[in-house]
This record gives structure tokens, sequence and C-alpha cells, in this order.
């Protein structure tokens, strides 16, 4: 193993909320003290914001943000930060146009990702073609949204885009499901030349191994980080139990130049519910990762992640730590 230390390919972020590992800790991603950062019924309409997507914007941080209104549908709002732990969420919805101008905002829509990529900013969500599908739209300003055409057939979920092209092509995963909680879920990658048509599909990770906890399915998370040692995908696993569903985390490094190879992944979970806002609440038992910030001066590694359906929760790690995990517990 090369005596290196791994860094983040990418701008430092000076700004990003972060606090130090607790001397009394161990584990190699540990939970911010203040948690949750986004309570219940944090805006008139909304009952809980959840599974979102904060990015650096002008001097701080804006996001979109997965809304349960009150009356259970789950809609895309716009929010910001100063300082990545204080948020204010926009009680409306965003309101979408497709590429002539006309409305085209989707009766349902949740769980998005935000990347950028040469300074415009793409969100991919879940919406209502028909069903669980892909969603995918931008925004330079987060003042207009355009509403793009939807990258992949339904049924489909967690769409997750890279945040540079692969090889001269865009690369998009998935989760193929149906309406449900399906009995299949391995992730899809994808490429496109244009951010239009779709192809070349390859099989990047399946469910299961030894690992329980990630046996009923799986699902890329937040934005891969590029890094020295590949890319670095936190990715969500599921199992299911007497007692329903649990969400946690894993991670796997993925080889730069051909993503569709998986060089290391966590055999083990590296954060799964435990404390109460992640075990009780609207859905309990979830931890569910969609967002993070990172500084690449010095290898922070904010995660954001939505907590029993029902909160915002912030965790963090250093990437050394993280990648020696991934290496020394691995099982590809």
């Amino acid at each position: 193993m090369s005596n290196t230390k791994p860094t983040i390919i990418g701008k430092p972020l000076p700004g990003m909320p972060w606090e130090e590992r607790p001397a009394d800790c161990q584990d190699v991603v540990w939970r911010f003290s203040g948690n949750p950062v986004i309570d219940w019924n944090p805006t008139p309409q909304t009952s809980r914001v959840y599974n979102s997507a904060p990015v650096p914007f002008g001097n701080g941080f804006a996001g979109v943000f997965r809304a349960d209104h009150k009356n259970g549908r789950a809609h895309l709002h716009f929010g910001t930060s100063k300082d990545g732990i204080h948020f204010e969420i926009e009680d409306n919805r965003i309101e979408w146009v497709d590429e002539s101008g006309n409305p085209a905002t989707p009766s349902y829509a949740y769980d998005p990702r935000v990347v950028n990529i040469e300074g415009t900013y793409y969100i991919t969500w879940c919406d209502d073609f028909p069903g669980a599908s892909i969603g995918m739209g931008r925004t330079k300003d987060f003042k207009t949204f355009i509403r793009m055409e939807n990258p992949c057939m339904p049924f489909n979920r967690n769409g997750v885009l890279f945040p540079r092209k692969v090889n001269g092509e865009y690369l998009l995963m998935s989760r193929p499901s149906d309406s449900g909680h399906t009995p299949f879920g391995d992730i899809i990658l994808s490429h496109s030349k244009d951010m239009t048509y779709w192809g070349k599909h390859r099989l990047l990770m399946r469910k299961g191994g030894s690992g329980w906890w990630q046996g009923t399915k799986i699902g890329a998370g937040p934005i891969p980080i590029e890094t020295s040692e590949g890319w670095l995908l936190i990715y969500h696993g599921v199992s299911g139990t007497c007692n329903g569903f649990v969400y946690s985390m894993g991670a796997a490094i993925l080889d730069l130049e051909n993503p569709a190879k998986v060089l290391y992944r966590t055999r083990d979970y590296i954060l799964t519910p435990e404390k109460p806002y992640e075990t009780t609440g609207f859905v309990p038992n979830v931890a569910f990762p969609c967002a993070t910030l990172h500084d690449a001066a010095t290898g922070r590694i904010a995660i954001y992640y939505g907590a029993a359906d029902t909160y915002t929760a912030l965790a963090f790690t250093q990437l050394d730590l993280l990648i020696d995990t991934i290496k020394n517990n691995s099982e590809v």
C-alpha cells in the first residue's frame, strides 16, 4: 500500500462546516453534535425536510431540498445557508419550466442531488414519469430552474451524476426499481455525450455480499468525490429485518478513468441508525446520504443525510481515514 497521503482533487472550501472527531470516538464517520440540523415543521407548508443536497454557492451555500408537505406529498424546495448548518428553506416549492419556458413542475419530486458541472448546477431527483423515475434539470442562479428530458425509462431511482466528464462523456448512476420496495437493487452506470441521450449501460455494483446491511438493495448517495485514489462513492445499503427496512451508509472507490471498475468497497457499514433522530421518526431506522461538502486543502468531508425520513443530519469524516478504512476492510 502506498505511503502517500490521499488527496481530494478539487478546490479548497475553508468555510465548510466541520467538527473534530471526539477523543473517545473510534468511528471513521462521526456525527455532528448539533444534529439534527433541520427539524420537524421547518416552514409553514412543510412537515419534514430531509434527503437533501446543499452545495457551495456564492459566499455560502445553496441547495435543493426534499420537503414533505402537510398533505403528505413531496416537492423540491430551494434553500440557503451561510454556514452549512443553519438553513433557510423557502416555503414554496421550486417552479420548473421546460426548454421553451413553459411550466413543467412535477406533481411530486423527492431525494434530489445537485452537482456543479462547468458552471451549471444539474439537479436529479425521483419524479412522476410515470411512477418512480429519474428527473433531471439545471440552473445557473437558483432562480430559474429548467426541466430537462428524463434520462432513463421508468422505473428508476437514485440518479447521481459525476462532477465532470470522463473520456468525453457524462456519467450517471441509477438504481433500476419498481414503484415500491423492489426485490432487485443494483447500481447501474450510464453514459451520455449531451445530457439528453443516455446509453452504454454498465453494471457498477451489486447488492449483497457478506454484508447483510446491504443485502436488500443499494443506491448511489452523494456526488462522487474525485481523489488521488479514485472516485470516492458514498452509498446507501438496505437490509430487511423482521421489523422493517434499515438504511445504512457504505463507501467504495472507483477507477478514475473507468468508473465502472470498483477498486475497493466496504464490507461493513460506515454509519448505521443508532441515534434517536435516526431510529425514531416518520420512517424509523434510516440514514440516507445525499450530499457532501469537501475541502481539498485539508481532506475534510461533511456528509448530509436524511434521518428517519424526518430530519436533515450532518456527519464528518477525513479523507485519509475513510480511504484507509475502505481499503483495509474491502470486499469487492
